[in-house]
């Protein structure tokens, strides 16, 4: 374990130390998916951060305002430093990283940024340390709101341990909404024992279903892909040496609610309303690629879909009818993403 997380480490550090350049394009996140008050935001910072910073997604969920946010694998920091913007002088954001170099990067520019945005004080904080392990850090148990996370999980080798610490550290109620690789069948053990294929996020990746199985066992009965896009590897040696393997970049929303997230969605005749007032999300909230709530149009919703709009951060912004006093067994389609059904790009914050 500490010899593939070094071999990672020093993979960054050579990156970070050339221009930020990597082989292949899996972690050059493009801002064509973005949001325009996230771009402008992005504008912002530092081309030090940006330049050397890896990602395959936008991990930044909406109706951040006043939360205490945790990024796993901050890197130089660019994500921790968006959402400083957009949980606002009351929030707090949490970066957290293995790689000392990319660590510098990022806290050098604290003051900077706080400036930036208006801010007294600067609101956020970076930590250097091991993801699988935030209790040496100092991360309280149910003591972050948001936990967020770009392209980094793919590269511990103790992915189960990561899980069980985000559940331990969310507040019942959070969120952990992070954008990673995945493939499409086990990664053999040529590929993922290979650093640089590790350092390239292609190793490390996680088997779709063996994901789901693996988060089922850590707590989370229910996660919902917000986007999934083919992963573009662009390097033909790279792509030789995974063949067949294919890999995609998938956004994630896992929310904790033990107790009241079941296996599958039941159907308890409940009805969601959205309210149209989470900030730069007024004509309409996607709890997921295929649930898209328009401002005031009621919406039959299963169980677990209810919750998590009602028991969140979310739950101000919404108005429900019914409670789960009646059963009413499965609810048909609800479990069917746009991704499985279309292939390709279903959207959300994917690459």
């Amino acid at each position: 374990m500490s010899d593939v997380r070094k071999q990672v480490s020093e993979y960054y550090s050579d990156a970070t130390a050339h221009g930020g350049r990597m082989r292949t394009s899996i972690c050059c996140c493009t801002t064509d998916s973005m949001p325009g008050y996230i771009k402008d935001t992005l504008g912002q910072i530092d081309p030090e951060i940006t330049d050397r910073f890896y990602g395959c997604g936008s991990p930044l969920p909406p109706a951040l305002e006043g939360c205490t946010v945790l990024d796993l694998g901050c890197g130089t920091g660019r994500d921790v430093y968006i959402a400083s913007k957009l949980v606002g002088p009351e929030g707090r954001v949490i970066g957290v990283d293995m790689n000392e170099d990319q660590i510098a990067i990022a806290a050098k520019h604290r003051d900077e940024m706080a400036v930036k945005f208006g801010y007294a004080t600067s609101n956020v904080e970076f930590r250097q340390g091991f993801i699988e392990d935030l209790s040496a850090v100092g991360i309280g148990d149910e003591s972050i709101d948001v936990i967020i996370s770009n392209c980094v999980v793919n590269l511990s080798p103790l992915k189960e341990q990561v899980f069980r610490e985000v559940w331990r550290v969310l507040k019942t109620g959070g969120e952990f909404y992070f954008s990673d690789v995945f493939s499409d069948r086990r990664v053999p053990k040529e590929v993922a024992s290979n650093p640089m294929l590790r350092g390239e996020c292609l190793g490390g990746a996680l088997y779709v279903e063996d994901f789901r199985r693996l988060m089922r066992t850590c707590g989370w009965e229910d996660l919902r892909y917000m986007g999934t896009c083919p992963a573009v590897i662009g390097d033909p040696e790279i792509e030789d040496l995974v063949e067949p393997i294919g890999f995609s970049s998938r956004t994630v929303r896992a929310v904790k609610l033990p107790g009241l997230i079941e296996d599958i969605c039941e159907q308890y005749g409940q009805i969601a309303v959205y309210k149209g007032t989470i900030p730069h999300h007024e004509k309409h909230f996607d709890l997921d690629d295929h649930h898209r709530f328009l401002t005031g149009m009621p919406m039959s919703v299963c169980g677990n879909s209810c919750a998590m709009v009602q028991d969140t951060r979310f739950g101000k912004h919404f108005t429900v009818y019914g409670d789960r006093s009646v059963h009413y067994g499965p609810f048909d389609g609800c479990g069917t993403s746009r991704a499985q059904d279309e292939g390709g790009c279903s959207g959300g914050g994917c690459c």
